[in-house]
């Protein structure tokens, strides 16, 4: 099964100084027994990130641990900001972070869009879908896809996203659904809309109790055969959550992959034989 973490996942424990990304690694390979992994670089700060050294280092721990690096997830780089040196100083470090996934043998990268509100401006959407062309253009030069997810801003919009996706029309682009994630439209619609793009997702807490399965089914639907990325968020009892969460997405996955849907056992009558036995 294609399940991967997010390590965001584990922020909490980031938070307390009880998990660094090689720990990150070591659970999701050996406490979870799961193949593979998104990084998020609030594991990877710029100055290791940027270090060939580092980079080798979770190259080789992948590696060791027989991990796929699904997607590196970049915050802080977006592409749109207010003033023009800020935009250009992002972009730069946005490449940076390009390479580093690379390097670290990510499949997918994510860096968001920026912006405010639930629109862009002519000006914000024609920077955004040129930078966005040339992340995917350096993308598809090293064999992944880059690109934003539905996230925060103008993100949450499927019109706005779906215009993007047209507008950059390249092959190495993607994006990154954080499945259910919308504004102005319901979870079914926002996912739907966008899985012609889908290059990876994330799977939080509300989806996994709420519409797994119709979720994931909407995607494969549409052709997605990547990775689900769980994804939780409280920073709380972070060992537990993951793991309550990666069961109930595998547990969707086989049921789908089955023939029949998942049956209930029926409960003994008294004095009788259990319908398993």
């Amino acid at each position: 099964m294609k399940v991967s973490i997010a390590t965001y996942a584990y922020h909490g424990l980031l938070e307390q100084g009880l998990m660094d990304i090689f720990g990150c690694l070591e659970s999701v390979r050996f406490r979870h027994d799961l193949r593979a992994v998104d990084i998020w670089n609030g594991f990877t700060p710029d100055e290791q990130a940027f270090d060939p050294a580092f980079q080798a280092n979770v190259r080789r721990s992948l590696d060791e641990r027989e991990l796929v690096h699904a997607n590196y997830c970049v915050d802080g780089c977006h592409v749109w900001w207010p003033a023009a040196d800020e935009r250009a100083h992002a972009r730069k470090v946005a490449m940076r972070q390009l390479q580093a996934g690379v390097a670290m043998g990510a499949r997918t990268v994510r860096i968001d869009a920026g912006g405010k509100g639930t629109q862009w401006s002519d000006e914000q959407f024609d920077t955004i879908a040129a930078t966005m062309r040339e992340f995917a253009q350096f993308a598809h030069d090293n064999g992944i896809k880059a690109g934003p997810e539905s996230h925060w801003g103008p993100e949450l919009v499927p019109d706005n996203m779906e215009r993007l996706a047209k507008a950059v029309d390249h092959p190495g682009f993607g994006i990154l659904i954080h499945l259910g994630h919308w504004e102005g439209v319901s979870s079914d619609e926002g996912d739907r809309r966008l899985a012609p793009w889908c290059m990876h997702t994330h799977v939080d807490a509300q989806t996994t109790e709420t519409r797994l399965a119709d979720a994931i089914a909407i995607l494969q639907k549409a052709g997605y055969d990547g990775y689900w990325g769980v994804e939780h968020h409280t920073g709380r009892n972070e060992y537990a959550e993951v793991a309550y969460q990666v069961a109930a997405v595998q547990r969707a996955l086989a049921d789908i992959a089955c023939d029949e849907p998942l049956r209930e056992p029926k409960l003994r009558e008294p004095g009788g034989m259990p319908d398993h036995i």
